[in-house]
């Protein structure tokens, strides 16, 4: 099959950093190459494709802007590849696919963010033809069935040899909070139910240049980082991602707004990390509450449930990974979709 996936060139496939779709993106294409199937990238600079890649606009934090010349470009280079290609799989912004509605190439888009069902109305009104709306829960996916069309869940991945399972830690390990580190992903709760159960909390990830969220780093996050019990660490590779969850008690996800689907929570689940976690958006659609994580709806709630952690099971995680979230079973998911006809 040949496949042509398309992507936002904000941040690059896969992201050495933060990023989540695009980071599942690049992890499905390398499933498909390795089993024979020819994969195009469409996506910003500094880019990488198992097959060929085609880059365009540029990288930028933060950036969300979907202009003009954006859209000409991504336009023009759908024009040369789609009569080359057997799928196009759009993962960045539904205005792409309106220059190409009416082609007979399969089609599918997948979102992993809350849904303006409005947009959808509109590209179905003007007779797009064998396209898959899929999104990353559930509860994205409600969003999204309102503007009509086919629709499925297909959730984030995470390609298992990047993970090390980790049967057993030791008595008191840390607990980790990794996100980026904006109110709505609930850093400042994860310190709150560290200080309520004397835990040490280890922080990783990016702080947002976006001046209300640097705002909020700075007043609420750093004055009550210690080094010591509250440890920021900041932004983590891969390499460092395995290290940080493998030898955690728990991943904490006290988010604050309507979560997708956290890639995240799959990573956790690879290394056998359980997670405790708000139950926002599709985060409950992942956590099979008493085994593989514990949900709550306070930090008090939460801090009571850092005393059950020893009765979580690790191999449980590590076997939700395995059966459900790897990038082998995901990209079986996408490709079987791409085998229907809308």
């Amino acid at each position: 099959m040949r496949i042509l996936l398309l992507m936002d060139p904000f941040i690059p496939v896969p992201p050495v950093h933060y990023g989540g779709i695009e980071r599942v993106m690049h992890d499905i294409a390398c499933q498909y190459a390795s089993v024979g199937h020819d994969v195009t990238i469409i996506a910003g600079p500094q880019s990488l494709s198992p097959g060929r890649l085609i880059t365009y606009g540029d990288n930028g934090e933060g950036t969300v802007k979907i202009d003009f010349d954006l859209l000409s470009q991504v336009r023009r280079i759908l024009k040369r590849e789609i009569p080359r290609h057997d799928v196009l799989h759009n993962f960045g912004r539904l205005a792409f696919l309106f220059p190409v509605a009416w082609t007979s190439i399969r089609k599918v888009q997948t979102y992993m963010r809350f849904i303006t069902s409005r947009n959808i109305r509109a590209l179905n009104a003007i007779g797009v033809r064998n396209l898959t709306y899929t999104a990353v829960s559930d509860a994205i996916v409600n969003t999204g069935r309102p503007g009509g069309g086919g629709w499925r869940t297909v959730y984030n991945c995470a390609p298992l040899k990047q993970f090390d399972f980790v049967e057993a830690v030791p008595d008191l390990s840390p607990l980790v909070f990794l996100g980026r580190l904006e109110r709505c992903k609930g850093a400042h709760t994860a310190i709150r139910v560290a200080e309520l159960t004397g835990r040490k909390l280890i922080i990783a990830g990016n702080i947002s240049t976006l001046p209300h969220e640097k705002d909020y780093f700075e007043k609420e996050i750093r004055p009550r980082i210690d080094g010591k019990n509250i440890q920021y660490i900041g932004v983590v590779d891969n390499e460092q991602k395995n290290r940080l969850l493998g030898g955690a008690a728990a991943l904490l996800l006290p988010v604050e707004w309507y979560e997708p689907f956290p890639v995240v929570l799959p990573e956790s689940f690879a290394c056998g990390t359980p997670i405790l976690a708000f139950p926002g958006g599709g985060v409950p659609e992942g956590i099979v509450h008493g085994v593989t994580g514990l949900l709550s709806k306070t930090a008090e709630e939460m801090a009571v449930h850092v005393s059950r952690i020893n009765t979580l099971s690790r191999a449980a995680c590590r076997e939700e990974a395995v059966s459900k979230y790897s990038d082998k079973v995901i990209a079986d998911n996408y490709l079987a979709i791409y085998s229907e006809r809308a």
